[in-house]
């Protein structure tokens, strides 16, 4: 039966591997998910199996009630909202780790003291994750409005920090752990996690929830150790070691270190406090003229950002893109690293849309191409196309790449207002003379160029 048993596991590794390998290329990302699904089910059924096990009725509970509520929110949540599903769903793995850690520390079975600490760093790396992503949860869901910045943060944080590293190493020396020292050592470190994350602003919010996914799979990893479940550390290795890359890749994409992105409060209102005052005024342009300017252009080169997400304007300007392609206009969409909440989150919009992967370019690949273009036509989109981020060093933004959208002859951005973006932070590329304005609703602005390309 233990060779059964590690042969699923064994399976269930190598599902993970390929599926996440699979979900590297837009191409093949859908196939890869549900490898790594099929690779979940394996290693769930087999656990039954597990020598010593005897809760079926509350095992199978769980499996229906979570899977039940998985799949309910998963057909239900908007794509808009599919980032902060993403972190409330990380956040359970670190809760799920951390919950194991409690429950092997009361039991105080450990068959030797590596697995005792490896029970405490992973209860404080799954409590950090669970409860930090809790707080990212509520920042992007809107639930939070503000972040939180005061006098002495970092000092308290640290002392927090401290105080849970010295539970920790109380209950790692215990022969058999306090009921009262677990307590206070989830306590602090939930409370760290919460504290950690409450000054972080939003437009650094796909960064951290990155960084909390990485954790949460360092955490399953060490918990697979103390239970010695195979499937465990597998999986949380591979989640870690992911996660980490995407962490780093994200944090390069900005520029800025990760303990910047921890620490600086950017995009909490406060970074934007020595902001040199704009210079100019918005030049506003109607659909009819923006609509011939693309229509009669060789290239246009269209930005997507996260408010074309909340219009769900994709599926109106993938029909826009048509008809332009149709009157002989090469149309190509430019994707920014960090552009919309979370990594990838503008390519499963224009996926979801039918937008051909072909069209789709990264920063680096189509950054050349922007002073070539005719119109680029920036839709949500708002840090990354600023162009303070290459001329001003005193903007928080100095120094990370952007797309160089205002290098194309004719820039049109669709904005439903003239307010700043979601970093707070003031885009001067608005205030240029190859720029118009172009207000209203993602999707009603693109449905009003669709009828007015139509009329021509």
């Amino acid at each position: 039966m233990n060779s059964l048993i590690q042969l699923s596991y064994f399976a269930a590794a190598v599902l993970f591997i390929m599926g996440l390998k699979r979900m590297s290329s837009p191409v093949t990302a859908r196939g890869g998910i549900v490898w790594a699904g099929l690779g979940m089910v394996v290693a769930t059924l087999i656990t039954f199996l597990w020598p010593g096990m005897h809760n079926y009725a509350w095992m199978t509970l769980a499996i229906v009630v979570g899977g039940g509520l998985a799949w309910y929110t998963g057909k239900k949540v908007a794509m808009t909202d599919m980032p902060q599903m993403i972190a409330i769903y990380n956040g359970m793995g670190g809760g799920a780790a951390a919950a194991i850690a409690a429950v092997e520390l009361l039991r105080g079975d450990f068959h030797a003291p590596t697995f005792q600490v490896l029970a405490v760093a992973g209860g404080l790396i799954g409590s950090v994750a669970f409860s930090g992503s809790m707080v990212a949860f509520a920042k992007l869901q809107g639930l939070m409005k503000r972040s939180l910045v005061f006098s002495g943060q970092q000092f308290i944080n640290l002392a927090i920090f401290a105080a849970a590293l010295a539970f920790g190493f109380l209950l790692m020396a215990a022969d058999l752990p306090s009921g009262l020292n677990i307590l206070l050592f989830f306590a602090l470190a939930l409370l760290f996690g919460v504290l950690m994350t409450l000054p972080i602003g939003g437009a650094d919010m796909p960064v951290v929830i990155s960084l909390y996914n990485a954790l949460t799979g360092l955490a399953v990893a060490f918990e697979g150790f103390v239970l010695g479940n195979a499937a465990m550390i597998i999986a949380g290795t591979v989640v870690g070691s992911a996660g980490t890359l995407l962490t780093q890749l994200m944090a390069k994409a900005m520029n800025r270190s990760l303990g910047n992105v921890l620490f600086s409060g950017f995009g909490s209102g406060a970074a934007a406090e020595g902001e040199v005052a704009e210079q100019g005024e918005m030049k506003e342009i109607d659909a009819t003229d923006a609509a011939v300017m693309m229509a009669y252009a060789d290239t246009v080169i269209i930005v997507p950002g996260y408010g074309m997400a909340v219009a769900q304007a994709q599926h109106k300007i993938w029909e826009f893109v048509q008809l332009l392609e149709n009157r002989g206009v090469t149309v190509k969409f430019a994707i920014h690293p960090v552009a919309g909440r979370m990594p990838g989150h503008m390519n499963v919009l224009l996926a979801e849309a039918g937008v051909p992967y072909d069209k789709i370019f990264d920063l680096e690949e189509i950054n050349n191409e922007f002073e070539k273009a005719d119109v680029a036509l920036v839709i949500g989109a708002n840090d990354v196309v600023n162009p303070v981020a290459r001329s001003n060093p005193e903007s928080p933004i100095y120094g990370m790449p952007i797309l160089n959208a205002d290098k194309a002859k004719n820039v049109i951005c669709v904005k439903r207002g003239k307010g700043k973006g979601f970093s707070g932070i003031e885009n001067a590329l608005f205030f240029l003379d190859n720029t118009r304005m172009l207000y209203g609703s993602g999707e009603a602005v693109a449905g009003k160029l669709i009828t007015e390309v139509k009329q021509l």
